[in-house]
């Protein structure tokens, strides 16, 4: 990102932010990042995020949740029905990644190979 420097004027030790630390820290973890993306095209039930995030078994997609609302990145919307519903969706602060998450896909789209274009 940008250069800092100590009060005395000399460059600081190159280095890793620890914003960016704790933001890769979350997303970079597997599944979190495919949690959200999916929940940009609104809430959904526990049963369609493990149909619409292929290779995530219910363990884990439940403990991922729990860290994503610990985040603050997800909500958990109980109905009390009847039938009892339980959604989830992107609160706030979860829905502000989504120009990140815009761009990230879009330099994926552009710089990175398909698998299905791999030999």
């Amino acid at each position: 990102m940008q250069n800092t420097h100590d009060d005395v004027g000399e460059t600081a030790e190159r280095g890793v932010c620890e914003a960016i630390t704790r933001v890769f820290g979350l997303l970079g973890k597997r599944w979190n990042g495919l949690i959200i993306v999916t929940l940009l095209d609104g809430p959904a039930r526990f049963s369609e995020l493990v149909r619409l995030v292929p290779g995530l078994s219910e363990r884990m997609l439940a403990e991922r949740l729990g860290e994503l609302a610990a985040a603050g990145l997800v909500a958990r919307d109980v109905d009390g029905g009847p039938p009892v519903s339980v959604r989830y969706a992107l609160t706030a602060q979860g829905e502000a990644l989504r120009p990140a998450l815009e761009a990230l896909e879009h330099w994926g789209q552009e710089h990175l190979v398909s698998s299905s274009a791999a030999p």
